[in-house]
């Protein structure tokens, strides 16, 4: 007989486990609102991570790893990567707001309507990566919770 074999036990529990409730899905973290936002301007230019990467002076595994939402970014890293799309800050903040209460409306609504995830995604660019951008007006989130008005 083994050393493994003799130094397991049975584990008896003392009470039963309660009943598990369908929970409902984690509330999303900021830093993956963040980084899809990043990911989803970047590739909505057809761009590459490694020339963001460079345009934003970061390093590609860690703007890739802010973009999958593994590294809480700094607010200087953001803004590299940021400008490095032709966005400013206000912009990507704004967007991953807009995220934000789109899935806390989705969350807070009935089952039963349906579990489909609730707000589009869009982009604030309207030129190309040399191109000049325009500012984000007044960007408002759709959805039945209203919203928070953000200038850039």
């Amino acid at each position: 007989m083994s050393i493994r074999v003799t130094n397991q036990a049975d584990v008896i529990p003392l009470r039963p486990l309660p009943a598990v409730a369908p929970a409902l899905p984690r509330e999303p973290l900021w830093r993956d609102l963040v980084g899809e936002v990043l990911r989803r301007e970047r590739q909505a230019q057809g761009r590459t991570l490694k020339d963001v990467a460079e345009a934003a002076r970061i390093s590609m595994p860690y703007l890739s790893e802010v973009e999958r939402g593994l590294k809480e970014a700094s607010s200087e890293v953001l803004a590299a990567a940021a400008q490095a799309l032709g966005l400013n800050l206000a912009d990507v903040l704004a967007l991953a707001g807009e995220r934000l209460v789109s899935l806390a409306a989705a969350r807070s609504r009935p089952r039963s309507l349906g579990s489909s995830a609730v707000g589009g995604h869009r982009s604030v660019r309207s030129t190309g990566p040399a191109g000049s951008v325009g500012s984000v007006g007044a960007m408002r989130p759709s959805g039945p919770t209203g919203g928070v008005l953000l200038a850039a």
